[in-house]
């Protein structure tokens, strides 16, 4: 007997049964699980219309068989014809060929961008009508795809809005078929992916030089090397020197050889960072007017000749070409955390120990210590610039030690400022 008074047997006979139905259960979904697997992709194809269509086919059917009424198993039969003609509009894979085509793949903000998409049926049987989507962006564009014989294509133009500073994707395209009422749809999808870059609003500057120190020569350091471009001094020849090297009018006179010492030199480099924390910026606006003035700097300093480094929030790129500047500049989103401004200074020194002058761009309610927190990754050597992009202040110009902080109003005073500045 069990403690409640119950015969050992009653209770293994309950824990039998138990155990017995769940094992049937088990063993039953074992041998529907093929079936499931089966039917998923045409669960997958039936729209929301279209389960809706289902499931009041089976309902009637199921209410009519319980009721005994005709009218239910009219219904029924409907619903089931309707889904049997669907099958008919979407049986069959598409051979089509997508392609996406953009003229020009990059543009300033509110500069229209046009693209092209070709559709080549590249079966040997005439092609039904269908339609084609592509993502772009966060949305979705439906193009209607005539019938095509064999090899021949369609094209559709479209117009990409480009009100923002973005990346935008384009793609992959999908042919989509359908049928009238919408109850099935299969879709093809092409692994096809374009990217229209829309780039910042800039502006055209004169030269910055003296300001970054445009030089082909570069700048002199405290280091002596046995040669460079800047000749420093004479001094003794020593075994192993360069014959090339000897300075034979002075040798001559001293009646000794020496050779010439130089002193080593370096290719000015700009660095501009880009502060990428939302907290320090009170809009988007500032955001943006930021990636305008870092583009506007950098696109002149690669016209002069410079090195640029440019760390534009999450992105970072050393380059000479403006393309791939400003193509960075379009990547840059703020972020809440990982891209504050010392985080970013510290990055830049790692990717550019060269850095002769930093350019620091930031919003207007950044304090000032974090600005002097960033510039002390870099030497005492490096000229920092510091900009804070303040749409409802006035420009102007402040020192502090051997920070230059520059308050920037719109795009338009930084001619000015830079001036002012000496930058």
């Amino acid at each position: 007997m069990t403690p409640n008074g119950k015969p050992f047997g009653a209770g293994l006979s309950g824990f039998a049964r138990r155990m017995t139905a769940s094992g049937g259960r088990t063993a039953v979904t074992e041998r529907l699980a093929p079936a499931v697997r089966a039917m998923r992709p045409a669960w997958r194809m039936l729209t929301p219309a279209g389960r809706g269509t289902l499931f009041v086919a089976v309902a009637a059917w199921a209410a009519g068989t319980r009721l005994g009424w005709q009218e239910l198993f009219l219904v029924a039969a409907c619903c089931a014809i309707a889904l049997l003609i669907a099958v008919a509009f979407v049986i069959g894979r598409p051979s089509l060929d997508i392609s996406i085509e953009l003229d020009p793949a990059r543009v300033s903000v509110g500069t229209p961008a046009t693209g092209r998409l070709v559709a080549t049926n590249k079966s040997k049987a005439r092609l039904r009508a269908l339609g084609v989507e592509v993502p772009v962006g966060r949305g979705r564009a439906l193009f209607p795809v005539p019938p095509l014989a064999p090899g021949k294509s369609h094209d559709e133009l479209f117009v990409v809005p480009t009100d923002q500073r973005a990346v935008i994707p384009i793609g992959p395209p999908t042919a989509v078929r359908t049928d009238p009422l919408g109850l099935l749809r299969r879709d093809a999808a092409e692994q096809v992916t374009v990217e229209l870059f829309v780039h910042p609003k800039i502006i055209t500057l004169e030269s910055l030089s003296p300001g970054l120190q445009r030089d082909l020569e570069g700048q002199a350091t405290r280091d002596l090397s046995t040669s460079d471009l800047a000749f420093h001094t004479l001094r003794d020849y020593v075994e192993g020197d360069n014959w090339r090297h000897v300075h034979w009018r002075s040798s001559a006179k001293a009646g000794k050889l020496l050779v010439r010492q130089f002193q080593d030199t370096r290719r000015s480099q700009l660095t501009v960072v880009v502060d990428g924390a939302a907290a320090s910026y009170r809009t988007a606006e500032e955001f943006e007017l930021a990636m305008s003035v870092a583009g506007s700097i950098c696109v002149r300093a690669v016209k002069d000749q410079q090195d640029v480094c440019v760390i534009a929030a999450s992105h970072a790129v050393t380059a000479t070409t403006p393309h791939r500047i400003l193509d960075t500049l379009a990547r840059g989103t703020l972020a809440e955390h990982g891209q504050e401004l010392s985080t970013l200074a510290g990055r830049a020194y790692r990717l550019a120990r060269d850095t002769t002058v930093l350019m620091l761009l930031t919003g207007s309610v950044i304090p000032f210590r974090a600005l002097q927190g960033a510039a002390t990754y870099f030497g005492p050597d490096v000229r920092v610039i510091a900009l804070r992009c303040e749409p409802d202040a006035p420009p102007g110009l402040n020192r502090s030690g051997d920070l230059t902080v520059l308050a920037l109003r719109e795009l338009t005073d930084l001619p000015v400022l830079l001036n002012a500045g000496s930058v």
